[in-house]
């Protein structure tokens, strides 16, 4: 929606579709969200995986999941502040703060799903280990989700993406089988 000159209103956000008003740092924050996103998925898909193959409590998972998400941001968060320093030689602004806790923010929402599913468990409804499987499931089906829209985004089609969606479950697995030996 625009205004009678053509211009968007203020506040008013436009997607990646949006063509030359679309501006490179937008693209470069979604970007790092995906990134940020796709990175989560990887780590906690490798987490819920491992902790549903060993004998834990409900709350030993809970906590397990909810430090490894804070964890990651926390790394994730220093990383971009450093980065930031580095290429710009002065301490990052409210607005690049702002930037950097969007960027990072998927890094503590990969532990939503999990959670729902250990409270799930807690609860009864569900044996925790099925629990984490099917937060895994969810998970991987997210990196295939991920993949399949990138590969469209392409112009790949949809036999192409779907096989690059299958590669990234495939990725997901491998880091799964490393975690799962690292034990």
């Amino acid at each position: 929606m625009t205004d009678g000159a053509g211009r968007e209103p203020a506040g008013s956000h436009r997607s990646a579709e949006s063509g030359p008003l679309r501006t490179a740092l937008g693209r470069e924050v979604d970007a790092g969200w995906v990134r940020e996103r796709i990175y989560a998925t990887l780590t906690m898909l490798a987490v819920v995986v491992a902790l549903a193959a060993e004998h834990v409590t409900a709350l030993e998972a809970a906590v397990s999941v909810l430090a490894t998400a804070v964890g990651v941001w926390l790394t994730g968060l220093v990383a971009e502040e450093q980065a930031y320093r580095a290429a710009h030689g002065r301490l990052a602004g409210k607005d690049e703060l702002r930037r950097m806790l969007h960027v990072t923010s998927p890094l503590l929402n990969s532990a939503v799903g999990p959670l729902v599913m250990v409270g799930v468990s807690a609860v009864g409804l569900l044996a925790l280990s099925t629990a984490l499987y099917v937060s895994a499931g969810v998970d991987a089906l997210s990196l295939f989700g991920w993949s399949y829209y990138s590969g469209m985004r392409m112009g790949a089609g949809i036999a192409a993406s779907s096989v690059a969606g299958l590669i990234n479950i495939g990725v997901g697995a491998g880091i799964i089988v490393v975690k799962l030996l690292a034990h």
